[in-house]
């Protein structure tokens, strides 16, 4: 992890000291999501409720800006220009730096239809089994640790060779022996829970973008 990454888990656990238990497991849900980008890789995310709309935050970090601007590649600008020269300076200045992620929460019509046909019980887990390629990450959202849509999910990730992340509260439910890195937070109420798991996963996400495309 670079310095500027190292220093955002720092400030989180001064800010929280409580969430210095989870540090060793944020640590390794950063170390495998580096890895996974690395190794061109994707990052999935699901949850319900508060957790669905975390999972549409983490997506939103991830794949813009963040706290950097991140600049394109040359050789993508170059790819750019060579299509686009006259348009070739707008869309590389207002394009910026993505780390793939997929919200499997935010699709409305395929996410109702598999509710309707399959089960809630199956909605992320025919996701994950339709998008999942080896070597990508699942981060699932549980405050109990068993939502069985995202219990579901995770199984099918480790299936297809998907490691997984789980953020769950103290107790960690199903999850706890199932994902292969679980980020407990000190609390088993789910508003805090909630309220928890936003400075976690924005440290994760800044730490990433430091690694990416920091300096």
């Amino acid at each position: 992890m670079k310095q500027m990454g190292k220093e955002i888990f720092e400030k989180l656990f001064i800010e929280f000291p409580e969430l210095e238990s989870c540090r060793n497991d944020m640590e390794k849900a950063f170390r495998m999501i580096k890895q996974c980008y690395e190794s061109g890789g994707k990052v999935m995310v699901c949850g319900n409720g508060g957790s669905a709309a975390d999972s549409e935050h983490i997506v939103g970090e991830l794949m813009k800006g963040f706290l950097l601007k991140r600049k394109i590649p040359s050789r993508d600008i170059e790819s750019i220009k060579a299509v686009y020269p006259d348009d070739a300076d707008y869309l590389s200045e207002n394009l910026q730096g993505a780390l793939p992620a997929i919200s499997l929460v935010s699709q409305m019509s395929l996410v109702t239809a598999l509710i309707n046909d399959l089960g809630m019980d199956m909605m992320y887990a025919q996701q994950v089994y339709g998008y999942a390629q080896k070597g990508d990450v699942l981060i699932g959202l549980s405050t109990s640790g068993n939502a069985v849509n995202v219990v579901n999910a995770v199984k099918i990730a480790k299936a297809f060779g998907v490691q997984s992340v789980g953020m769950t509260g103290m107790s960690a439910g199903i999850m706890k022996n199932l994902c292969d890195v679980v980020i407990k937070v000190p609390s088993d109420k789910t508003y805090e829970v909630q309220e928890y798991h936003l400075p976690v996963y924005h440290a994760i996400c800044a730490a990433l973008e430091t690694e990416f495309f920091g300096v």
